[in-house]
């Protein structure tokens, strides 16, 4: 703020404001009122924010918008600190979503809780829950695995890691990676497990393809495919662990951790229920 201006509404402290991720007309009224009052601006992408305030008719007031991204995050964070040291109340806005899901806010968030000063979330817009609202596929439990490796081999193991999570995956992806990363999935995951390929999400454009992994992975070469991605993944009829496989898992929890702790631990992990997997830690703690 220029000096001698009134104070902020605002009570001091980090707020992480949801931008839309494509219609603004999805910004909430609360974001806009903090954007509106903050004493400090910072955004992913500054050009971002000025043309959503503009579109909402907020006006600047002499503020600056300050730069904050994974590049400059080192040089522009303890600025963004010094500012909650003095009482001033910081907004800061991701490029599109919600802050902290693929976006830098995190080290931001993390180093302001640590010095002790308060942090506040204003919701909206969220490109993983707005895939999952349109995927038809389970909510009831998810998993959001963010963007996968470039690399084939890592990208590999990235999926080899998300076999055994429960529920729905949720993955973010570039229109010039998606069909290297159909085909992988369907390669490791299972090309009968039913996906749901996201595009242009809340925009004019907005598509949503439904079918198994595999079939998409096959259509895919053929589409024109622009935007960001988001890409649901269903749990396969032939999904279930096998008993050896869970009886392998619960033998390695408790080693660490009691049966109670251990059976809750496994039946989250494969999306069993707890008193299977309790009894079976009873048979393997006394076979008789």
């Amino acid at each position: 703020m220029t000096g001698g201006a009134a104070p902020s509404p605002l009570a001091p402290g980090l707020y992480f404001v949801s931008t839309p991720i494509g219609n603004a007309r999805d910004v909430t009224l609360r974001a806009l009122d903090i954007l509106r009052d903050a004493d400090v601006l910072a955004a992913e992408d500054t050009r971002s924010l000025r043309r959503l305030m503009e579109i909402h008719g907020i006006p600047l007031r002499g503020r600056r918008l300050v730069a904050y991204h994974d590049q400059n995050g080192p040089k522009t964070r303890p600025a963004l600190l010094a500012r909650l040291a003095e009482g001033r109340s910081v907004a800061y806005a991701p490029e599109a979503g919600t802050p902290l899901v693929s976006d830098p806010g995190f080290v931001l968030a993390r180093a302001a809780i640590g010095a002790g000063h308060t942090v506040t979330a204003a919701p909206g817009a969220s490109a993983p829950l707005a895939a999952l609202a349109v995927a038809g596929l389970p909510s009831d439990r998810f998993t959001f695995a963010g963007f996968p490796p470039h690399a084939r081999a890592a990208r590999l193991r990235f999926l080899e890691d998300l076999k055994s999570a429960p529920g729905t995956l949720i993955l973010f992806e570039s229109p010039r990676r998606i069909v290297d990363l159909l085909v992988d999935a369907a390669e490791v995951l299972g090309a009968d497990r039913p996906a749901a390929l996201s595009r242009e999400l809340t925009k004019k454009f907005e598509e949503t393809l439904r079918d198994s992994l595999g079939a998409l992975a096959e259509a895919a070469p053929e589409l024109t495919l622009k935007g960001e991605m988001v890409l649901c993944i269903g749990v396969g009829e032939n999904a279930a662990p096998g008993e050896a496989e869970v009886r392998e898992a619960l033998e390695k929890a408790l080693k660490s951790a009691h049966l109670k702790d251990a059976a809750q631990e496994v039946a989250e992990r494969f999306g069993l229920p707890r008193r299977d997997v309790y009894q079976l830690g009873l048979t393997l703690k006394d076979p008789e």
